[in-house]
């Protein structure tokens, strides 16, 4: 007589986690952390820019006013030197390195589980989105604190406030914002990072279906290697998408994050900026922002792209 063993939730529980992680790769890790690097140390002061452009509401005489990206680079450059333009590049590497490291790494294990391991399957746009947003919201856990001293430090203004205790460095801002506001401090402005993961989504997706529909019309396979400048175009292309439609929530963090206005919470921001600037409050510093994001993606993805494929090859020649 024959018997059937019978599956317990506990096993299917241990059965799913042996899944996924017999689907992580750390190549997607090391790929996605050199991309962040390589593009932030080339961006940053842009990014530097987009962030003062975001905050300055017109009513807080501690957020300095300029007329155009030139401008600012030029009168940041003049009052504070390149320091001023590099404010908050230590934390912007770690929070640019880690979360695409970790970005990557999450969304291609969800994909390949959703793939059931096999990788030549291609996945349909919702399945993308709800990968991208899964990783989106892993990563945002991790890096968020990351992201309010990179804010902060960015928003520091010697020349306006010589008395003002000012942060030496990433390890000094996360122990003062711990000792002065808890936990809580460094995860101001995760609620609208939440909804910031819709833009990643939303790149990825464009991103994948690009290649993909560039694959399936060159007759060969979604995981063909493309060329720098087809992976430039994908690149370019799904930021701009995503950027055009998401972009509002990066105001209302950078608002949320800055030290210099206290607002009470994500709705009470919302409010108050359409009260006093209306729609276009929602869309301050978005030239800037398309500016730095724009190439910095392509920059982020080539240097994934290539870097994955390199380590992966490395990995079957050595068995």
């Amino acid at each position: 007589m024959t018997t059937t063993a019978q599956v317990t939730p506990t096993s299917d529980k241990k059965s799913i986690k042996n899944q996924i992680l017999n689907h992580i790769r750390y190549e997607h890790l090391v790929a996605g952390l050199s991309g962040g690097l390589v593009s932030t140390l080339i961006l940053h002061p842009l990014d530097v820019i987009k962030i003062r452009f975001a905050v300055h509401d017109g009513r807080s005489g501690a957020t300095p006013k300029y007329t155009g990206i030139a401008n600012a680079f030029v009168t940041i450059y003049r009052q504070e030197g390149v320091k001023g333009l590099y404010r908050g590049v230590t934390p912007n590497c770690w929070g640019a390195g880690s979360s695409w490291g970790l970005y990557f790494l999450f969304y291609n294990s969800l994909k390949v589980f959703i793939q059931k391991g096999n990788i030549q399957q291609p996945l349909s746009p919702t399945q993308h989105l709800l990968a991208a947003s899964q990783a989106g919201a892993f990563t945002l856990l991790f890096t968020n604190p990351l992201w309010v001293v990179k804010t902060r430090l960015c928003l520091q203004y010697g020349f306006l406030e010589p008395n003002k205790e000012m942060y030496k460095g990433m390890m000094d801002a996360l122990t003062k914002i711990y000792s002065k506001e808890g936990v809580r401090g460094y995860y101001k402005g995760f609620l609208p990072g939440l909804f910031g993961v819709s833009h990643g989504a939303i790149q990825f997706m464009v991103y994948e279906e690009m290649k993909n529909k560039y694959n399936f019309y060159q007759g060969t396979s979604i995981t063909t290697k493309l060329t720098s400048f087809e992976y430039l175009t994908c690149a370019a292309v799904s930021k701009l998408v995503a950027a055009a439609t998401t972009y509002p929530y990066q105001v209302i963090r950078a608002r949320l994050q800055n030290q210099h206005y206290s607002y009470d919470g994500a709705t009470d921001c919302i409010v108050k900026t359409w009260s006093f600037e209306g729609w276009r409050g929602f869309y301050k510093g978005l030239g800037t922002n398309l500016l730095r994001v724009t190439p910095a993606t392509m920059i982020t993805f080539l240097t994934y792209e290539n870097v994955v494929h390199f380590l992966m090859k490395k990995r079957v020649e050595e068995g």
